[in-house]
């Protein structure tokens, strides 16, 4: 028989305890119920985390852990493998620059430095009064119409820098 050390039985219990104080770790654990707490499924567990929440913090991320007897980096390493998984609360609207080949080429670093300067935030970021994310990605997969920017899940081809810093004003605008 394996003994659990007294810090992991301990988080086992702290992670428990924080699921049955607010109703979306229920619905998440019972999600998993359906899938039989299967490691296979890991991915499909951060999706409904991340719809649930809105994010996948720590906290959250070592409950899916626990529950399906995963190792938290190897939970931690799939979230943030990723691009759809995002770590920290994102802000009213979203923008993705593609960085992929064909999209970095035809002067997606021109955007993403137009923006980054214009919000006063850095890649990966959402400014200060939560209004604007500022994300990138490794290929969306429009390459044809590089360089593309998703803004809000609508993707915009052949940005340039001038349209992407339109298309953020309107939206600090009240």
């Amino acid at each position: 028989m394996k003994l659990v050390s007294k810090s992991k039985e301990r988080e086992g219990n702290r992670l428990a305890q924080h699921a049955s104080g607010d109703k979306r770790f229920k619905i998440l654990e019972v999600f998993m119920k359906k899938f039989q707490f299967r490691q296979d499924a890991l991915i499909e567990m951060l999706h409904k985390a991340q719809e649930l929440f809105g994010f996948l913090d720590e906290d959250l991320l070592f409950f899916i852990s626990f529950h399906l007897k995963l190792p938290p980096s190897r939970v931690y390493g799939v979230a943030t493998f990723y691009h759809f998984f995002t770590l920290k609360p994102q802000g009213r609207h979203t923008c993705v620059v593609c960085l992929g080949t064909a999209c970095y080429v035809k002067g997606a670093d021109r955007v993403m430095s137009s923006l980054e300067a214009s919000l006063g935030i850095k890649a990966g970021e959402t400014t200060p009064d939560k209004n604007i994310s500022l994300l990138t990605a490794r290929c969306i997969g429009a390459c044809g119409i590089a360089p593309a920017v998703v803004f809000d899940g609508s993707v915009v081809p052949r940005t340039t820098p001038e349209a992407a810093l339109l298309k953020t004003k309107q939206w600090l605008e009240p």
